[in-house]
């Protein structure tokens, strides 16, 4: 089958989000076709370039979200009346008025008695048929009526009370984000030639990835396959505390809004554990469509040190991971000193690299915190100190690859207050490593019973639970072991692709499309659609029940133009 992968600000890119997963599925499936359509987030990121596609990759079609590009398009006045009814409407279920546009502007697109969702769908799809016939709406959206009709709604009765309170900077901010959030209505990507040609839709995330894949169900009937292993509303949430009081009401409707609308109109939607999952259903997802599907990790690296557990230094601590204040290293080095009180014989080592500005600080502090509690010890007068603490990076003589740095230490230490699905605990499972790991993010579900779990924040406990790995090697093994086996079962690129590929024949088995191929006169090509089309079969699905109502999707659907013509054969003559 023909796959259309949705991402933004990662695949096929050399950097970005979700580059690794991608490019490991569509290797992993190469029975399959990928279209690859990608929105990219900076002119850095498009300098960079894209990493080598494997050959199943059809074509690669790219946009940029960072800038808006000119589409000459120049809107009549009724073109501009349908604008100004649509993006009222969509402004109005943003701000939460009673109503959309001015009523003189009232008609298809701005029905106020369908409930808030169907309004917000009503208006974001009004706009991207306008956009569609228009040649897009950058302009518009850029425009100074986008900005008044956006006040207005926020003026009308029924609005929110931090709608209302708007001022004008945060009325152009949220008109700006809007713009830049709705840029894919203005693409190309829609029609028949484009991503009307493929079986299902994959969008690698929520958000503006998503939104090409509901424009796609909208026009041609595509169904759309959703996977977000970080809920892009839930970042949404964390990363904008600092805007003002309206521009992050609006915002977060705006943003709210479309994950409900992405969640409804999707075949299925996946995410990467259970904790995101909530988030999901939270959010609007209904539970009968929900699917985990785990990151999918490359046990080859680690198979060497998890073989053999031995090699592990029994006084070590291991700390690995990105340095920054969500990572609570602080909270570690004080756990680590009531450790050495007990053990006097333990090591720590922290690997990793700073995260940006905020991570270098951080590292700063967090030296001079080791220096304070740990001040170089020495074994006689004449012998150099030697701090118990040491703060090194992946890549050096010593720590060449990442499980060398699991196999410096008998226990895996994380100590964060946030975190999502915890890539590095996986590492240490795979290197057969116990695990002492604060009750966040996903890290109960990760770790099932292999592994020792802690409240965050809580210094003496996660010195307690290192303590009694520490004192117990049988226990250390045993526990390592039962990681290492759970880790090779549920984390592993191998389930990842098979997950997938089993959703996606799922999918094409109960949502197909029907394509009625034309010829040059227009008139039906006879004996385009196979004789096998008919023939009721049952897919290799997750569920035995899941049977094909209409057969395959690649032999059915909308009617698409023959390149050439292909004469019939002699009987039908």
């Amino acid at each position: 089958m023909r796959i259309g992968l949705l991402t933004e600000g990662g695949y096929p890119y050399v950097s970005g989000d979700a580059r690794l997963w991608c490019d490991r599925l569509v290797r992993g499936l190469g029975q399959h076709e990928f279209d690859v359509y990608a929105l990219s987030r900076s002119q850095h990121q498009e300098d960079e370039g894209w990493i080598p596609l494997p050959p199943n990759v059809r074509r690669v079609r790219t946009a940029p979200l960072w800038m808006a590009e000119d589409d000459e398009a120049v809107l009549g006045r009724r073109a501009r009346r349908r604008f100004t009814e649509c993006f009222g409407e969509l402004a109005a279920v943003l701000s939460g008025a009673s109503g959309g546009a001015p009523a003189a502007a009232k008609g298809t697109y701005a029905d106020t008695s369908t409930p808030e969702a169907d309004r917000f769908a009503n208006a974001l799809y009004g706009l991207a048929e306008l956009a569609r016939e228009e040649g897009g709406l950058a302009g518009a959206l850029r425009s100074e009526a986008a900005v008044r009709t956006l006040e207005r709604a926020c003026r009308a009765p029924g609005a929110h009370r931090e709608a209302r309170e708007a001022r004008v900077p945060d009325l152009l901010a949220v008109a700006a984000h809007l713009e830049r959030a709705l840029r894919p209505l203005s693409l190309d990507w829609y029609e028949d030639a484009g991503l009307g040609t493929v079986d299902l839709c994959h969008a690698a995330s929520g958000g503006p990835a998503a939104l090409p894949g509901l424009l796609a169900r909208h026009f041609t009937g595509v169904p759309l396959l959703v996977t977000e292993y970080g809920v892009r509303l839930r970042t949404h949430y964390l990363t904008a505390p600092d805007a003002p009081p309206a521009v992050r009401s609006l915002l977060a409707a705006f943003h709210g809004r479309l994950a409900a609308e992405a969640y409804a109109r999707a075949e299925i939607v996946t995410s990467g554990n259970t904790h995101a999952r909530r988030w999901q259903e939270r959010c609007g997802a209904d539970r009968e469509k929900l699917r985990t599907v785990y990151p999918g990790m490359d046990a080859r690296p680690f198979a060497e040190v998890g073989e053999s557990p031995e090699c592990a230094d029994p006084d070590t601590l291991v700390w690995v991971g990105r340095v920054e204040p969500a990572k609570d290293l602080v909270s570690l080095l004080h756990a680590f000193a009531e450790i050495r009180k007990q053990q006097p014989k333990t090591r720590l080592r922290i690997v990793g690299t700073p995260a940006g500005s905020e991570g270098t600080a951080y590292l700063g502090h967090c030296r001079t915190l080791a220096a304070q509690l740990f001040p170089d010890e020495a074994e006689g007068p004449h012998a150099d100190g030697d701090s118990p603490v040491s703060f090194e990076e992946i890549g050096g003589p010593e720590l060449p690859a990442p499980a060398d740095a699991y196999a410096a230490g008998a226990v895996t230490v994380l100590s964060s207050v946030v975190e999502g699905f915890p890539i590095n605990l996986v590492e240490a499972m795979l290197c057969g490593r116990v695990t002492v790991s604060t009750d966040v993010g996903a890290v109960v579900e990760v770790i099932g019973g292999t592994g020792l779990v802690v409240p965050p924040r809580n210094p003496r406990a996660l010195a307690e639970a290192c303590v009694a790995l520490l004192r117990d090697p049988e226990r250390r093994a045993r526990l390592g072991a039962a990681a290492r086996a759970r880790a090779l079962e549920l984390f592993t690129v191998e389930q990842n692709i098979a997950a997938f590929h089993r959703l996606y024949l799922e999918i094409v088995s109960r949502a197909p499309i029907r394509r009625v191929v034309l010829d040059e006169a227009g008139a039906p090509l006879p004996f385009a659609v196979p004789a096998e089309d008919h023939v009721p079969i049952r897919w290799a699905a997750p569920s035995p029940s899941l049977v094909t109502r209409d057969g395959p999707s690649w032999a059915t659907g909308r009617p698409v133009r023959a390149t050439t013509p292909v004469p019939a054969p002699e009987g039908a003559r």
